[in-house]
């Protein structure tokens, strides 16, 4: 029988760049520059953002009886995790060596963990998503203790673990659960024995369902299972923070749209009303919390629970009008999270992390372009026109008005609007008071400067001219099968 590879050349190219990194990181003697390290990461992920473009064109195609899908979802969201990956890499070039942390490992943890996300976002079978799950959870428990000099790493480390380790439990007992009534992990063929018999389910087969909706509930950090999130995203070190904010929550909803929101539809009537609970409860406490911090990293913590909520409204809306403004949101959300992440890790000096709202006083004066840069992506967070974040959100609030969701929209609206509050507590600080910490210049830390460039980039784009994006989002959706 021919084996057909050709689905699995991102993800090869991607996890062949860590082996290069790895291997090339062993004849590094101490005390010379590693930055060659970043140079192979970025070229590898370059090549691997070229394979996903040349695929675009070609047919779908599946790989080990379909258990391995090679579709434009797959490939939207691998443009995704690659776009996270470089602009993580870029922002921590200076980071990492500042810190001290060793740059070989983080750069291949990172190349490491896309690899996972790849395949979450391409498996058609519930054990090849937990093969991709995992893949990435690992490299991502030991990225987020990678700054091993300083405690609150290592203790966010070990909480991380330990809730993941909690999450996945839920989900291999919603996968067993689910296997037992239908007699296979494939969800072409599970979808086919729900569709062939409508009716006559077993009530395990429902709770397997609500087992695996629980899992992703705690990946993607929405209440009641976001408690880990403030001191985990916290304690990492910045970058990785930025990286798991979005490429992680965005592997998570992958998996959720292709598993839960189209696979496993038929099973919608029972999850509407807990989803509309938790996507309420989600934007609400998260918004509300985020109002009393003083960290900006933390802040943003609490924000990306608040934006998990947002997310979950195209989940509630189904297949009809839900998948559209899922991707184009977390495309948006990519940038200007990134973006500010990495504005974020400009701001270190040292060993210390300055991230509290006095070290952001006066940064306006100090670092017009940062300033400037950082109070963008808080507009675009926040959703005000004509940036991503505004588009973004237009869409996901139409999608639950045309389906009928009206309160959900409200709700939502009512959400973003409380959000401003902190938004532009920030930028009030950057241009209306002083003192505070200098950040890097651009002699400084480059390479910081090109991410933030990047990131700004793409939230003006896709605020202004949406249209590409938003046709790429609907047919991307619409290749599922």
């Amino acid at each position: 029988m021919d084996v057909n590879l050709v689905p699995l050349l991102p993800a090869v190219q991607v996890l062949v760049t860590a082996l290069v990194v790895t291997l090339r990181d062993l004849f590094i003697k101490d005390g010379e520059s590693r930055g060659v390290l970043a140079f192979y990461s970025l070229v590898g992920l370059g090549l691997a953002a070229a394979e996903v473009f040349f695929l675009l064109g070609g047919r779908q195609e599946g790989a080990f009886n379909d258990s391995y899908m090679l579709d434009r979802f797959a490939l939207f969201f691998a443009l995704i995790f690659i776009l996270a990956a470089a602009l993580t890499i870029l922002s921590a070039i200076d980071y990492v060596r500042q810190t001290g942390m060793r740059e070989g490992e983080f750069y291949a943890l990172i190349l490491f963990a896309t690899v996972g996300m790849i395949v979450m976002a391409a498996a058609n079978d519930l054990m090849v998503f937990f093969l991709g799950l995992e893949t990435m959870s690992i490299a991502v428990y030991v990225l987020t203790g990678m700054w091993r000099s300083n405690g609150r790493s290592s203790e966010a480390a070990m909480k991380y673990f330990l809730m993941g380790a909690f999450a996945t439990g839920f989900l291999l007992y919603g996968i067993a659960l689910i296997y037992g009534a239908t007699g296979s992990t494939n969800l072409a063929q599970i979808s086919a024995y729900l569709l062939d018999q409508p009716s006559e389910w077993p009530v395990y087969l429902i709770g397997g369902g609500f087992l695996l909706l629980i899992g992703f509930a705690f990946k993607v950090g929405a209440v009641p299972f976001h408690f880990w999130v403030p001191d985990v995203y916290e304690g990492a070190p910045t970058p990785v923070t930025g990286f798991m904010s979005v490429a992680v929550k965005a592997a998570a909803f992958a998996a959720w749209a292709r598993i839960l929101l189209y696979k496993l539809s038929p099973l919608d009537n029972d999850w509407v009303f807990p989803l509309w609970i938790i996507a309420i409860a989600t934007m609400t406490l998260g918004n509300l919390l985020a109002i009393t911090q003083h960290s900006i990293k933390r802040m943003l913590a609490y924000s990306s629970i608040a934006h998990a909520g947002y997310l979950l409204i195209p989940i509630v809306v189904g297949v009809e009008w839900g998948g559209l403004p899922l991707l184009f949101y977390l495309l948006a959300y990519s940038f200007m999270t990134l973006g500010a992440f990495a504005v974020l890790t400009s701001m270190t000096e040292g060993d210390e992390s300055k991230d509290g709202y006095s070290d952001f006083a006066g940064l306006g004066f100090k670092r017009p372009f940062l300033a400037l840069a950082m109070a963008l992506f808080m507009l675009s967070l926040a959703g005000f026109p004509p940036l991503a974040g505004f588009t973004g959100k237009f869409y996901v609030f139409r999608s639950a008005v045309l389906s009928g969701h009206l309160n959900l929209a409200i709700i939502g609206v009512l959400n973003s609007l409380l959000s401003v509050i902190f938004y532009l507590r920030v930028i009030v600080a950057m241009y209306m008071e002083e003192g505070g910490a200098a950040g890097k210049s651009f002699r400084q830390a480059p390479f910081v400067y090109i991410a933030v460039a990047i990131a700004l980039l793409g939230t003006i784009y896709l605020g202004i001219l949406p249209a590409d994006a938003l046709d790429w989002s609907r047919r991307a959706f619409g290749s599922l099968e």
